[in-house]
């Protein structure tokens, strides 16, 4: 088990540095071509950070792995919750904007809910995963426009801060791009039967597996980001890092991979829907509260989620 477990290191490593090229590349490309960074911010930069989980779910599901692939989407976003937004809030509160109160939070609720119901399908169609394509394709476009009206100073340099400049070169732009495709198509094949291999040496189930240590080990470019947010003060990307991540998950992630092929997931249970809806409509008042994630609501949250990984784990196999 030993080889599978760095295997599985080694895939998550690949994985983490195919989402850096891939966002590093992407927009370079993207600034290029003349986008502001508030556009690439929304766009590139978001999706590249849910790059390892895309890759991993749509793999698993090509091979056959529903529980994998719904599992990953289903782990990761009670993980961003969970464990990325408690602990963020446990390093420094968070001041929320309206607009992720009146708008991202309620939506994520909602794309969540839908989520749910395909996920809890005996087999998720492919009509299904073009629905929440759609979803994703309307929320972005939506996203811009909002940003592109509202966006302050403040918030329009951070997004410039968080956004790669261009490379000296259109070709490197392109290399750095195709190598973090690759890194990323490498590290997902390694990171999947590792993953597998793991399972049936602990005796759990790989849907148990996907739901904990895939879905952790995808979320750490997650992690850093709203880490290294958190401790500059940039609750505006922190916040909005874990619900947009969220949002994709489900509407891009779980939607993309049906499209390609429907989805059995018969490991993934009524409990982990719940969970994972139970984490985004408590997150809700949280938010609303004094319009700020204070520490003890982020400890609230990481108990939350060692509750659900203690509920799930003796009862695996």
């Amino acid at each position: 088990m030993l080889i599978d477990v760095l295997l599985a290191a080694l895939g998550l490593v690949l994985l983490v540095a195919g989402a850096e090229g891939l966002v590093r590349g992407g927009s370079a490309l993207a600034r290029r071509l003349g986008l502001t960074p508030l556009v690439v911010g929304l766009t590139v930069v978001a999706m590249g950070t849910s790059a390892p989980e895309m890759v991993v779910s749509v793999t698993a599901a090509l091979r056959g792995h529903g529980d994998v692939a719904v599992g990953n989407v289903v782990g990761s976003n009670i993980f961003n919750v969970g464990v990325i937004l408690a602990l963020t809030a446990l390093i420094s509160p968070l001041n929320i904007r309206l607009g992720v109160l009146k708008v991202d939070a309620p939506l994520m609720v909602a794309v969540s809910m839908v989520g749910a119901g395909f996920a809890g399908l005996e087999i998720m169609p492919r009509w299904a995963g073009l629905l929440l394509v759609v979803l994703l394709i309307g929320y972005m476009a939506f996203s811009i426009r909002v940003a592109r009206r509202q966006a302050t100073e403040e918030v329009s340099s951070e997004f410039d801060e968080g956004v790669p400049d261009r490379l000296k070169n259109p070709a490197i732009e392109v290399l750095v791009l195709a190598i973090g495709l690759t890194l990323l198509v490498l590290g997902s094949g390694y990171f999947i039967r590792s993953a597998s291999a793991i399972a049936r040496a602990l005796e759990v189930s790989e849907a148990v597996i996907s739901l904990t240590i895939v879905a952790a080990g995808t979320s750490m470019p997650e992690l850093a980001t709203s880490a290294v947010a958190a401790f500059r003060g940039q609750a505006d990307i922190a916040v909005g890092n874990i619900i947009g991540s969220n949002i994709f998950n489900i509407a891009g992630i779980l939607g993309v991979a049906a499209c390609l092929r429907p989805l059995s997931a018969p490991g993934i249970h009524a409990l982990d829907l719940w969970v994972m809806l139970a984490f985004s409509v408590g997150l809700l008042p949280l938010l609303w509260s004094g319009r700020k994630l204070q520490r003890w609501e982020g400890a609230l949250l990481l108990a939350g989620y060692i509750a659900y990984l203690w509920k799930i784990w003796p009862h695996s196999g």
